[in-house]
């Protein structure tokens, strides 16, 4: 088996969504941790920008760096690939193509508009206050999760999770995107399925330990 190191961070959440990757798949790996905020962001140093230039969390390096995956999405693609069980994406190319429609939603249309970069650049470039930051943040979390609560509602036939009876790829872009709404003070209470889901993926081990507050750099 391939020695694996997730250069991680405790709160970003796409770091998270790969490690309950490795969790469910049963996969032990080294954390290198790379702090985003101390000393202007760890993520930015020459050494750290040598193993991703996009200077994003995570990277996943195999076999001490002979390759190194960025992306999460790409990541637990190549996790699902490399280690089918337990699968992470259903039987039929209609249901991988649902599923993979749902992670997006996270990872496309709500995650990169309210990542850290994002939220440097308005603080800093265009001087948004804190205030108007926490409205802009809580605008494209209700859009989403307006749009992922009906599509579920349509689609997920009394599901424990977002498809089907084990967790999918979209449980795993979905619980860290939960996480942060409520971090934010998002209000939730229109999302009874999507809160019903966060609430069993929190029952299963692999979920809680990935946990930004369960991590060795938690701060």
């Amino acid at each position: 088996m391939s020695s694996l190191t997730l250069y991680t961070y405790f709160r970003s959440s796409a770091a998270y969504r790969v490690r309950i990757g490795l969790n469910l798949k049963g996969l032990d790996y080294q954390a290198q941790f790379i702090h985003l905020v101390k000393e202007g962001g760890e993520q930015h140093q020459f050494d750290y920008r040598h193993i991703n230039p996009q200077g994003l969390i995570p990277a996943l390096a195999i076999d001490s760096q002979a390759d190194i995956l960025t992306q999460s999405l790409a990541i637990l693609e190549y996790l699902e690939e490399k280690y089918p069980e337990p699968p992470l994406l259903p039987t039929t190319a209609e249901q991988r193509a649902l599923v993979r429609s749902l992670a997006l939603m996270v990872c496309c249309d709500i995650h990169p508009l309210n990542n850290l970069r994002v939220h440097n650049y308005l603080k800093k470039t265009m001087h948004i206050n804190n205030k108007d930051l926490l409205a802009w943040y809580q605008h494209w979390i209700r859009e989403g999760l307006n749009a992922i609560e009906t599509r579920l509602a349509a689609h997920r036939h009394h599901s424990p999770y977002c498809y089907g009876d084990t967790p999918t790829l979209a449980d795993l872009c979905l619980i860290p995107q939960m996480y942060n709404a409520l971090r934010f003070n998002c209000d939730i209470s229109h999302y009874p399925i999507l809160r019903n889901i966060y609430n069993n993926c929190l029952e299963i081990e692999a979920f809680s330990k990935a946990a930004p507050e369960n991590q060795p750099d938690s701060e």
